[in-house]
């Protein structure tokens, strides 16, 4: 089984709830330390091999695969191809830090984009711009109906409950 399949099949583990809930605890620590890791260092491009990484972020490797798995889509140079790592895979942590806390915020992972090394990688204003950019992305706007007395949008000049509203 790859890295990724064995940080898949440990998080789907049958356990108790106690159990469940201190392992994502323990895992949601780690995972903030990370981040904290990479902000305070925000000009430096992690890079190695999983295992080496791993070690250095104080992880397991299939455990830094999923850390991988939710920093992912953040990556400025692509995302990575997460089912063919090993332990030997060579891997780049080039961040794109917009990106990351656009995607913090869609994760809702308020622990994440609140934390205070962000303020040295992008000013408050900064972040701020990308929080509403965000949320108005997360608008729904319906297209507008026709109704049935407006005029038809097929450019007959009838009304729409005439022509292709019957």
């Amino acid at each position: 089984m790859s890295l990724y399949g064995d940080w898949q099949a440990k998080g789907q583990e049958e356990r108790t709830q106690e159990a469940y809930n201190r392992y994502w605890s323990e895992y949601f620590k780690a995972e903030t330390e990370n981040y904290r890791r990479i902000l305070q260092n925000h000009e430096t491009v992690f890079e190695g091999t999983v295992g080496e990484l791993a070690e250095t972020f104080g992880m397991e490797p299939y455990v830094f695969v999923g850390f991988l798995d939710g920093i992912n889509s953040s990556l400025a140079d692509g995302e990575i191809d997460l089912e063919s790592l090993t332990g030997e895979s060579r891997v780049a942590l080039k961040v794109d830090f917009d990106k990351l806390y656009t995607n913090m915020h869609r994760a809702k992972a308020d622990w994440l984009y609140n934390l205070p090394e962000w303020n040295g990688v992008r000013t408050e204003e900064e972040r701020k711009a990308l929080t509403k950019e965000f949320h108005r992305s997360q608008i729904f706007v319906a297209a507008p109906t026709v109704g049935r007395n407006d005029p038809c949008p097929c450019g007959s000049g009838k009304k729409y409950k005439k022509c292709c509203g019957r």
